[in-house]
C-alpha cells in the first residue's frame, strides 16, 4: 500500500512551545512521505501562536481558548483527522526523516496492528522507549530495548488508525496528561488489536521540555490517571486491588519515620488523588461499561499474557 492510499494526519500538541516547536516542524518538513501537519495550541501565551502562523511549513493550526492538556488536545485533533492514519507527536520531538515513512510501512505491513510506536532517543542519544510494557501493578513503563510487539504505544511519537482509535472510544480528555497513550492501547487491545514496534523510526526527544516529570502536578496525574485508567480498563480485582493498596498506603505514611522523599508520597497529594478518583468514579464506570460493549478478549486474558513482563 503506498503512502497516498495510507495518509496520515501527524498531531503535534504544543504549549507553550516557542522554544522547541519550531525545531519539530521543521523536522516535520523534511519527511520523505507526504503528510497533513496539524497543530493543536494549548492557548500558549509565550508567543507560540505567532511562530506557528509564520512558520514556512503553513501546518493547519487549530488554537484552543484554554489548555487542556495533551489528552484534551489529542482528543480535540481527533474529531479533526480525516486520514486513515494518525501520529501522535510531542512538540520537543524531532523525528528523523525516514520516521513517517517507518511508521506507515509497519503499519502496512502488520493487518492486526492499530498502533506502532517509535524509538524515541534521549538528547545524549540513550533510548527512552521503544514501546510500553505493563508492570505488574498496573503502570505503563518505557521498554528501552527494540522488541517486534508491546503491550502498549508511547505518546510521544507514535502511529494509530483513526478508525480503530474511534471505535474504542477516542482518547481520554479528562485525563489531561499522562496515561491517555496507555489507556487507549489497553482499549486497543481489549478489542483485538495488536500494538507494535518500529525501532528504526527514530526521534530526538527533549524529555520533559513542557512538564516537569518529578515535580507535584507531574506525580499528581500519573497517580490519578493509572489509577482512573485501570479502573476503566483492567480486570476488576485488578484495580479494586490497586486502589486499596494506594489508599492504604496513604493512611499509613503518617505512621511512618523514614518518608521517601518523592512527592508521590507526600500525604496531601496523595489524598487530592484518591479524591480526584472518588469524584471521579462514576463517569469512570460508565467508560469501563462502554469498553465493555467493544472487548473482544477478556481483560483478565490481557493483564495475564501482558503484566508483569
Amino acid at each position: 500500500m503506498t503512502s497516498a492510499e495510507t495518509g496520515s494526519t501527524v498531531v503535534v500538541v504544543t504549549w507553550r512551545g516557542a522554544a522547541h516547536v519550531e525545531a519539530c516542524l521543521e523536522a516535520l518538513a523534511a519527511q520523505t512521505r507526504p503528510h497533513r501537519t496539524l497543530v493543536i495550541d494549548n492557548a500558549s501565551d509565550d508567543g507560540t501562536a505567532a511562530l506557528l502562523k509564520a512558520h514556512p511549513s503553513k501546518p493547519q493550526i487549530i488554537r484552543l481558548k484554554r489548555n487542556t492538556g495533551y489528552a484534551g488536545a489529542m482528543a480535540v485533533a481527533l474529531e479533526h483527522t480525516t486520514t486513515p492514519a494518525i501520529a501522535w507527536l510531542n512538540d520537543d520531538a524531532a523525528p528523523e526523516p525516514t520516521w513517517l515513512a517507518e511508521l506507515e510501512d509497519t503499519l502496512d505491513e502488520q493487518p492486526l496492528a492499530a498502533a506502532v510506536t517509535s524509538r524515541l532517543e534521549l538528547a545524549d542519544g540513550t533510548t527512552q522507549s521503544t514501546g510500553v510494557r505493563l508492570t505488574a501493578d498496573g503502570h505503563g513503563a518505557d521498554l528501552t530495548e527494540p522488541v517486534d510487539e508491546v503491550f502498549g504505544f508511547c505518546g510521544g511519537a507514535a502511529l494509530l488508525r483513526t478508525d480503530a482509535v474511534r471505535a474504542v472510544g477516542g482518547v481520554p480528555a479528562s485525563f489531561f496528561c499522562y496515561y491517555e497513550d496507555t489507556d487507549t492501547a489497553w482499549r486497543l487491545r481489549l478489542a483485538g488489536w495488536h500494538v507494535v514496534s518500529a525501532p528504526k523510526a527514530r526521534v530526538r526527544h527533549l524529555h520533559g521540555a513542557s512538564t516537569r516529570p518529578g515535580s507535584p502536578l507531574f506525580h499528581r496525574w500519573n497517580e490519578r490517571n493509572r489509577l482512573l485508567m485501570l479502573l476503566r480498563c483492567a480486570p476488576a480485582a485488578v484495580a479494586v486491588r490497586e486502589l486499596v493498596r494506594f489508599a492504604v498506603i496513604t493512611a499509613l505514611l503518617p505512621l511512618r519515620r523514614n518518608k521517601p522523599g518523592a512527592a508521590n508520597f507526600h500525604v496531601g497529594l496523595r489524598a487530592r488523588v484518591l479524591a480526584e478518583v472518588v469524584m471521579r468514579l462514576p463517569a469512570t464506570l460508565r467508560a469501563r461499561r462502554r469498553t465493555g460493549e467493544i472487548t473482544t478478549l477478556g481483560r483478565g486474558a490481557i493483564w495475564d499474557a501482558w503484566a508483569g513482563l
